[in-house]
């Protein structure tokens, strides 16, 4: 997350970029991680499960890394401004990511459980989830390799249609416990499968909001676009 002007000691800026070289590294194993865990789901696939939780340790290690680098930085460079704006953002933008690594390990470990259940029903919502978590994932590493608060903008701006879909398989789920109680074990797996999806989808927009301050010096506005909140409405069974 290096700033756009060159310093007159030059390893500076190699330190910048190996910062940002160090998120977009992160950035990129949560991405496959998110999916490998969508498969997981869709697709019914163990080894994508596995594949997704074993990679959360490489996450976990690379935000140790990003924050060694960064007291490391704060310490023997004493940066000042757009400087420290970027540093301070790339330790809140691995914690950020390092949520959501744990959210699609969650994610894949309960696609396991679910195989050994028959669903009745489509994942279409959920598949249409997952790919617009997907979409703003890899917007939001993009944003963070190209330090471009625009795209950071677009990605902030595009959170509202997750909640919405979020808000509807939370509805539909709710619909098929009622209706069936033997939906309710891999219903609820699927509840949380969502939510974690949708947490994802928070972070996406929450280093958004810390690129575009780094990049620019200015807060987003406090109100982000958020969908509709019909989840937390009373839910009847179908007559």
């Amino acid at each position: 997350m290096a700033g756009t002007s060159d310093h007159l000691v030059k390893s500076f800026d190699q330190e910048l970029n190996r910062l940002k070289a160090l998120l977009t590294d992160m950035g990129g194993i949560v991405e496959s991680q998110v999916a490998l865990a969508a498969r997981a789901i869709l697709q019914r696939d163990s080894a994508a499960a596995t594949s997704a939780v074993e990679a959360d340790p490489r996450v976990d290690a690379l935000e140790r890394d990003v924050e060694q680098f960064v007291i490391r930085l704060l310490a023997l460079r004493q940066p000042m401004a757009d400087d420290l704006r970027h540093i301070v953002a790339g330790l809140k933008t691995a914690a950020a990511l390092e949520r959501m690594g744990d959210y699609a390990a969650n994610v894949a470990k309960r696609s396991i459980v679910l195989n050994q259940f028959s669903l009745p029903f489509s994942l279409s919502g959920l598949a249409h989830m997952a790919q617009l978590v997907q979409q703003n994932l890899k917007s939001i590493v993009d944003a963070i390799g190209e330090n471009d608060a625009e795209k950071a903008i677009q990605v902030w701006n595009s959170d509202q249609p997750i909640d919405e879909v979020y808000n509807r398989i939370f509805r539909e789920l709710i619909t098929y416990m009622m209706e069936d109680p033997r939906s309710i074990t891999p219903c609820t797996h699927l509840l949380f499968i969502a939510k974690n999806l949708e947490r994802i989808g928070d972070h996406a927009t929450n280093i958004a909001e810390i690129l575009h301050y780094a990049i620019t010096g200015e807060s987003m506005p406090l109100a982000r676009p958020k969908g509709d909140n019909s989840a937390y409405d009373v839910i009847r069974p179908r007559s």
